[in-house]
């Protein structure tokens, strides 16, 4: 096997046993998940964005809706922004929502709506970066195309006892060559026993870079890994030595931050006022309540809505206040329920008054999605 000054000092007879041993519990063990059943690139691709930032359990019945709205390229490209944002309500980071449908467009206008088999067309999609396009095409189409997500990165750490923060240049790019060795040793394996609840098998590559996801989801886990049931425990450095949680050796989070907001529920002739984040913005084209941010975090949020909206405190009725987080921000809405009445207010420009039922076909950001249960 071929080295460069770069690669990591790992004698090749570990990837020679280490492979194997992957394979072999992956088809044994492998979760039964919806995307495994097929080798649609289409609906592989869909999972994978799905999955960054979010909880398999979380993903399985949006992936399912999607398909069902969605089956493909073309109906991807095609489809009303609004319809595709309702899709996705709930999953939140919606930019990747908007870049699978810049994604389709692309494929439809410059790939004849077939998905492209390799990797720096991949690359090219908007949306796909090095690890997406890495799982498509090892995937999808059994390509030895290396992947490093967080999952990957536990697992490679914690073998080798790969010490400092995986995020540093020098590391990261020691983990990348690492993956890309793996896979293709992968590539050079057969596998005896193909015998697997996996119905997309697709080859040994697919199966590997699989394989390292799943166990670092499962049993390679951030806290309590459950190393006895590792294939890896002989190989694994971090486990001989009694030290498998210290790796990876993550840089601290940042603080969280502290945000709050006033949120007005306006009634009007048995409608509310609701209004669309505007483009270029963070959950731009979402609906939303009018709202506005408190610089003072001790305020008296009822006193601040009146001030805001030129009312009385005394009309304004509280509902439940919602609590949300994003990234490193911990989010309070205080919410009121207002009658509106005749008074023109200052967060009518922009907003339409929508009746309550018309509210379960609009995109929401998920905050504000639980207000409008509260309404119900």
């Amino acid at each position: 096997m071929s080295r460069t000054k770069s690669a990591p000092t790992i004698p090749d007879p570990v990837f020679g046993e280490v492979v194997p041993l992957l394979l072999a519990w992956f088809v044994a063990h492998a979760r039964n998940l919806p995307w495994r059943r097929t080798r649609d690139p289409y609906a592989i691709w869909i999972s994978e964005i799905m999955l960054q930032q979010t909880q398999v359990k979380t993903v399985i019945p949006y992936w399912e809706r999607w398909l069902r709205a969605l089956p493909d390229v073309r109906s991807l490209a095609e489809a009303p922004e609004d319809r595709v944002l309702k899709l996705w309500e709930g999953l939140g980071y919606y930019t990747r929502a908007r870049n699978l449908q810049r994604a389709a467009r692309v494929v439809l206008a410059e790939h004849g709506g077939t998905f492209p088999d390799d990797h720096p067309a991949l690359l090219a999609l908007p949306g796909i970066g090095r690890y997406t396009a890495g799982a498509i095409a090892s995937i999808a189409f059994n390509q030895p195309a290396p992947i490093l997500d967080g999952n990957v990165i536990r697992v490679l750490t914690r073998v080798f006892a790969l010490p400092g923060d995986p995020k540093e240049k020098q590391l990261n790019a020691r983990l990348w060559q690492l993956a890309e060795e793996l896979v293709a040793a992968a590539a050079a394996t057969k596998l005896v026993n193909r015998k697997s609840q996996i119905v997309n098998y697709s080859g040994p590559c697919s199966m590997l870079n699989q394989s390292l996801m799943e166990l670092g989801a499962t049993v390679c886990t951030p806290r309590a890994p459950t190393c006895l049931v590792c294939p890896l425990t002989v190989h694994c450095v971090a486990c001989r030595t009694g030290r498998a949680e210290e790796f990876p050796q993550l840089a601290a989070r940042a603080a969280a931050t502290e945000r709050r907001f006033v949120v007005a529920v306006l009634e009007r002739g048995g409608k509310v006022l609701v209004r669309q984040r505007p483009a270029k913005v963070v959950n731009a084209g979402l609906w939303e309540f009018p709202n506005e941010e408190l610089t003072d975090l001790e305020a008296d949020a009822a006193v601040s809505a009146a001030k805001w909206l030129g009312l009385s405190a005394a009309t304004l009725k509280p509902l439940k206040p919602v609590k949300h987080t994003i990234t490193r921000y911990r989010i309070t809405l205080d919410i009121f329920r207002i009658g509106a009445g005749k008074k023109s207010l200052p967060v009518e420009s922009g907003a339409i008054w929508s009746d309550l039922a018309n509210l379960e076909h609009l995109a929401f950001t998920s905050a504000h999605r639980r207000i409008v249960r509260q309404l119900a």
